[in-house]
């Protein structure tokens, strides 16, 4: 029998030999369920897919560098720049079609005061 030991001696010893029954009747029948589905798999089916023309991609906008030092000046990417002036160039730069992208660098010692002015006037 596939189990073994049904007509022999019951003794407290594991049986050593593995059973390849159950592992041949299992790949037997995958075999036979690849053998059907296989030709499932060969059939094509023709599809007419719509031909679109892709939007022009998306122009990535200005960007503009504020950077804070720990004296509290402010550079406009990389120049030394007045509140005032910033005020100016951020109205100049607002008028554009396309709104540039600021991105704002502090040093860590830098007064939060001025931090949020440069942010107020953005």
């Amino acid at each position: 029998m596939a189990f073994g030991g049904l007509g022999k001696k019951q003794t407290a010893e594991p049986m050593a030999d593995i059973n390849m029954t159950p592992l041949i009747d299992v790949m037997l029948v995958l075999l036979v369920i690849f053998i059907i589905t296989a030709p499932l798999f060969t059939r094509a089916i023709r599809l007419d897919l719509l031909k679109v023309a892709a939007a022009p991609a998306r122009q990535t906008p200005q960007t503009i560098l504020l950077s804070i030092d720990a004296a509290g000046k402010i550079y406009w990417n990389g120049t030394v720049i007045t509140l005032a002036q910033m005020r100016e160039r951020f109205t100049q730069a607002g008028k554009a079609a396309d709104q540039p992208e600021i991105q704002l660098r502090a040093e860590r010692s830098t007064r939060y005061e001025t931090i949020a002015e440069v942010m107020g006037a953005a």
